[in-house]
């Protein structure tokens, strides 16, 4: 079972989003876990101070490493096989090839900071990896948290209703999905595409390919980029094709 553990201040925070959906039906049939930890539960003086001021000064707080390493301590010992994660806008940006290695695995233990940051010490000490989910700032990590979940559950076997419903979708395969149409046929005079309605399944493949590639060549420059150099990698050598007949 996929096991997600979150390390928050705001442990009231959770499930929220992930307790609906597609996401809140795996959890109610136990096709993933979810645990939410206090960590001001692990403080030891009467405020449950979790955070102090920034060595070398300047503004906001800055999170403990000996508070925070009591939590992770006491939620992942030693030898939990899941990777450890802080959402963090200076981290590794979260692609959808990060979610599924992630969704393969068995679970994460996610920890959201707040205030100005986390004592380095801890993220190094603990071993936690840096992921982002964008180029802007949040208030916390909670929210940030949220993406990366529900990114990975909808991935989990037995959560999407068509195991191939995920094939298509956009990053799956490098570039942006296709536009999507459904009834009625026209709507505020705007058609349906004829390709889509007219039953030739290679043309509306080979529709859905050129939409795919014009829309991420248009928006998405870097995507298109990384496109065209994976096309132009010549392939690896292997087995001559076999030739039938």
């Amino acid at each position: 079972m996929w096991r997600a553990s979150i390390l928050t201040i705001f442990p009231e925070m959770f499930p929220g989003p992930l307790g609906a959906s597609l996401a809140g039906k795996a959890l109610a049939a136990g096709l993933w876990t979810l645990e939410a930890v206090d960590i001001r539960a692990h403080a030891t003086d009467k405020h449950r101070s979790v955070d102090d001021t920034p060595a070398g000064g300047g503004p906001g707080m800055v999170m403990r490493p000996d508070v925070l390493a009591r939590a992770v301590d006491a939620l992942a010992p030693a030898g939990d096989p899941r990777p450890r994660l802080v959402m963090s806008p200076r981290g590794v940006p979260l692609t959808q090839a990060r979610v599924a290695a992630l969704a393969n695995g068995p679970g994460a233990v996610v920890l959201c900071g707040r205030f100005e940051g986390i004592d380095e010490r801890l993220i190094e000490g603990r071993g936690f990896e840096e992921l982002s989910i964008g180029d802007y700032v949040l208030s916390g990590g909670e929210i940030a948290a949220f993406v990366l979940l529900d990114a990975c559950v909808r991935l989990l076997p037995g959560v999407m209703g068509k195991e191939a419903s995920g094939l298509e979708e956009s990053f799956s395969q490098g570039l942006l999905e296709y536009p999507q149409y459904t009834r009625p046929q026209v709507w505020e005079g705007r058609s349906i595409p004829a390709v889509l309605t007219g039953g030739d399944h290679a043309k509306v493949a080979a529709w859905r390919r050129a939409e795919s590639e014009r829309l991420t060549r248009a928006r998405r420059p870097d995507l298109w980029a990384a496109h065209l150099a994976g096309a132009g990698k010549p392939k690896r050598p292997g087995k001559k094709p076999r030739r039938d007949g």
